[in-house]
């Protein structure tokens, strides 16, 4: 089977590239995968292609680049959704070349990795290919004006994938896809090289954007309560962001100096879980959780808000670990010295986060992920339900065209 993964950025660093990378190395063991990025930033990627795995681009914008200066850079775009929050990266080159791409992809299974590139695909792609779009990010997470362009352009695809049975829910209440299997399948998380955290160290440790939503001026509260009780024990904060001089302040004005530390981005990260004992995750809303399950497969056990969407579906609370009420300062600092005072809570719950991890293997999700394909390609090609509702999206395609002129000669030379 070929399958071909489109990316926005494969180049970068991130959750959705690292999980791309991950199920195309795995996939590439027994099938023929290349990953097409829309954008090349840079002469080598972060993460490594496995030797299986074929990597191009479709627009170079390095400074020395074949794109450079490109004046179909400076022109927006008209057919990648104004509402999408990569928009202003997008250009009227970035639609040709899009297009281009997606009229003469030769593969079996072509997959979007995100609702903009989805919606390239959906109306874009030639007759053929299974078309499986991927949610990184949910469905409420998206404003109104993307969400009824979704609905409008999703039932060409032959299937959806969520991150979490939560966000699966709400596309299949609320989407209307007939026709479209949408499924939850998590992002895998590979088994660390190193070797899992001992327990003895005196160390929480917290990972991810210095962003609102990941509500680390919350971490820093509760460890001021964990300061007055256990000032044997400090915190140590690995990302960056635009949060990074408010909680420098707020770290400042609490005395946490010589207990909280801004370590700044780590990659690899799995050395710096493993320095710890406890890891913790204070968001308002996690549409999967990663470092979740990153932390866990290096042996710690997780204090997480349970908040929408993943916590909950990862951690077994009081198991492998300890969800928390969310945006409670009391309730994070009570999780962390439960674990903190006990030792053999800890070390319990440490050993069974690294068994409950396993199932995040990439083996396993990629696994997951051939079930899809064969469940959708039992023939070889399209089922008949595919065609089918395809052609019926085709047909409505009046409906789902927008007015803009440049798109609608995009979706003129589309025969999805």
């Amino acid at each position: 089977m070929h399958i071909s993964f489109l990316i926005h950025n494969a180049y970068g660093i991130g959750g959705t590239i690292r999980t791309t990378y991950n199920v195309a190395n795995t996939l590439a063991e027994q099938h023929d995968v290349e990953i097409v990025s829309v954008f090349r930033t840079r002469d080598e990627p972060v993460f490594t292609p496995g030797p299986g795995v074929r990597l191009r681009h479709l627009v170079d914008t390095r400074a020395d680049g074949a794109d450079a200066g490109h004046p179909d850079l400076a022109r927006p775009a008209a057919f990648f959704p104004r509402a999408e929050i990569r928009y202003g990266q997008y250009s009227a080159l970035t639609d040709r070349r899009i297009a281009e791409h997606l009229a003469r992809v030769e593969a079996d299974v072509v997959v979007g990795t995100r609702p903009g590139l989805n919606l390239h695909l959906a109306r874009q792609t030639r007759r053929g290919p299974l078309l499986v779009g991927q949610e990184h990010l949910t469905l409420e997470g998206h404003s109104p004006e993307l969400r009824r362009e979704l609905r409008g352009a999703y039932p060409r695809l032959d299937a959806l994938t969520t991150t979490t049975e939560a966000d699966a829910r709400a596309y299949r209440r609320t989407m209307r896809l007939p026709g479209v299997r949408v499924e939850a399948v998590p992002n895998p998380v590979p088994a660390p090289p190193v070797a899992p955290a001992d327990g003895s160290a005196k160390w929480v440790v917290a990972a991810g954007r210095l962003a609102p939503v990941k509500r680390y001026d919350l971490l820093v509260k509760a460890f001021d309560k964990v300061r007055a009780e256990r000032p044997d024990w400090r915190l140590r904060i690995y990302g960056g962001g635009k949060q990074k001089d408010k909680l420098r302040a707020l770290i400042d004005r609490l005395g946490l100096y010589n207990h909280v530390y801004l370590m700044g981005p780590a990659h690899p990260i799995e050395p710096e879980w493993a320095k710890g004992s406890i890891a913790a995750v204070t968001s308002s809303t996690e549409s999967f959780g990663m470092t979740i399950v990153e932390a866990m497969r290096c042996g710690l056990p997780v204090v997480s808000t349970d908040c929408p969407h993943g916590p909950g579906e990862i951690i077994d609370d009081g198991v492998d670990g300890r969800l928390v009420k969310t945006g409670s300062v009391r309730a994070i600092a009570a999780g962390l010295l439960e674990l903190i005072n006990d030792d053999g809570l800890r070390q319990r719950m440490a050993a069974a986060a690294i068994k409950d991890a396993e199932r995040y293997d990439p083996a396993h999700v990629a696994e997951r992920y051939e079930t899809l394909f064969a469940g959708l390609d039992r023939r070889g090609g399209p089922s008949l339900g595919s065609l089918l509702h395809r052609t019926r999206a085709a047909l409505l395609g009046g409906a789902y065209a927008v007015s803009d002129a440049g798109r609608a000669a995009f979706t003129r030379g589309s025969t999805a």
